[in-house]
Order: C-alpha cells, then sequence, then structure tokens
C-alpha cells in the first residue's frame, strides 16, 4: 500500500487511536496478529489468522467506514479500499513450539 506524502503523521495519528470497533472486527474476523510497517511512504501489512479464515474478503460496515477514513491519506481503489499489491511468499518458518512457552 502507499501513503500519498505529507500524509505519514496523520496516517500513524489514526491507527494510534484505532476504533475498538476496527479491533473487535479482526479478532471476530479469526485476525490474530496483524502489523502495518512503513517504508517512506510505503506501507507493509502483514496478519496471521486462525486456520481457514480469509478475514477482509467480505468487508462490513466498519471496515467500509475506516476505508473511507483513511482515503484521503493513501492511494485507494473507486471503492475506498486502499491499492494492495499481493506479494508472493519466499520464506515462511513456523515453530510449534509456540505452545511449550510459560507465561
Amino acid at each position: 500500500m502507499k501513503l500519498k506524502p505529507g500524509c505519514a503523521e496523520k496516517y500513524q495519528a489514526m491507527h494510534d487511536a484505532i476504533w475498538p470497533e476496527m479491533l473487535q472486527r479482526m479478532e471476530a474476523g479469526g485476525v490474530l496478529t496483524f502489523s502495518i510497517y512503513r517504508d517512506g511512504l510505503t506501507l507493509f501489512a502483514y496478519q496471521e489468522t486462525k486456520a481457514g479464515d480469509r478475514p477482509g474478503l467480505e468487508p462490513d460496515a466498519v471496515t467500509r467506514r475506516w476505508w473511507q477514513a483513511v482515503e484521503p491519506l493513501m492511494e485507494c481503489q473507486p471503492d475506498s479500499q486502499p491499492l494492495r499489491h499481493w506479494l508472493d511468499e519466499v520464506f515462511h518458518f513456523s515453530s510449534d513450539r509456540t505452545q511449550d512457552r510459560e507465561d
């Protein structure tokens, strides 16, 4: 994804104060972790979901409102959805030993 010039601070502020209903939507959609990284104006999002869940395929009203709120800050499609470029996974490692850890 890509920010428009001069919008990085506002984009950060919006995520620092993300709507509770967006967090609830992600959790209900099976999102286990979700991170957004920024390099200049380029954004890279990474998420892990529960097996079988495919969040984002059916955006709800909350998601559409969020897209409309960030639309002035980033490159978007006509429906306000952020313009995304999908990446091919080159390497992934996951350890089943995480469940053996004690908190």
